[in-house]
């Protein structure tokens, strides 16, 4: 049985004797859901779950047919749902993160700040995502986007990726060391050293940006 049913099976059960021992002064059905989650509910319900919304959204911005309102409402609902740390692993079984990191060279400099934002809340603190944004080669992305970009919005989100990828996960670092513009630091830099890490974020805020880009 799906793993996830059978809690549905389990709290059913557990509600089921609550309702029956409501007479006797039993506790009520809030301790009987204790351990529901949302994905849970749905199920009982018949909504969607969280990762079908995860997945809705990101057909919302790669469709043509989308306007760009709807794009990004879809990509802000997806950077809320990508919080949470296991939405945020999901996002390599779903096959989801190709697609988000594709978004960093839209066109629309909107797609390429949410984009960069979503990266860096899914990597925050979770060196699985770190991992994989590595294994994506996508760090030169985030880069490019930090030092060229004509958006500040995006070059800001760019950098707040950098920044949540490379703290204390030294693959990432060293991939950003090896992506930075020339005048950079090249030396290696410890990745659990927030003196370090801050040195060259604040160098990336600083970069100057050509106007005409």
């Amino acid at each position: 049985m799906d793993p996830q049913m059978n809690k549905l099976l389990k709290w059913s059960v557990s509600n089921s004797q609550v309702s029956e021992g409501a007479e006797s002064g039993t506790p009520s059905a809030p301790e009987a859901a204790k351990g529901l989650t949302p994905d849970m509910v749905r199920t009982l319900f018949g909504g969607p779950s969280e990762a079908d919304l995860m997945r809705a959204a990101m057909e919302v911005v790669h469709s043509d047919e989308a306007d760009m309102e709807n794009k990004l409402i879809a990509m802000d609902n997806f950077e809320q749902l990508i919080e949470g740390i296991d939405n945020a692993n999901n996002l390599e079984p779903l096959g989801l993160w190709t697609p988000l990191v594709q978004l960093l060279k839209h066109d629309e400099a909107d797609l390429r700040r949410m984009a960069a934002w979503c990266i860096g809340t899914a990597v925050q603190n979770n060196e699985k995502a770190q991992d994989k944004l590595v294994l994506l080669n996508a760090i030169p992305d985030l880069v490019t986007v930090a030092t060229t970009d004509s958006d500040p919005a995006a070059r800001k989100k760019a950098i707040y990726a950098l920044s949540s990828a490379t703290r204390n996960y030294q693959p990432a670092m060293n991939e950003l060391l090896k992506s930075l513009p020339e005048g950079y630091p090249t030396d290696k830099k410890d990745a659990s050293n927030m003196d370090d890490v801050d040195a060259i974020l604040d160098k990336l805020r600083a970069h100057p940006v050509d106007a005409s880009a």
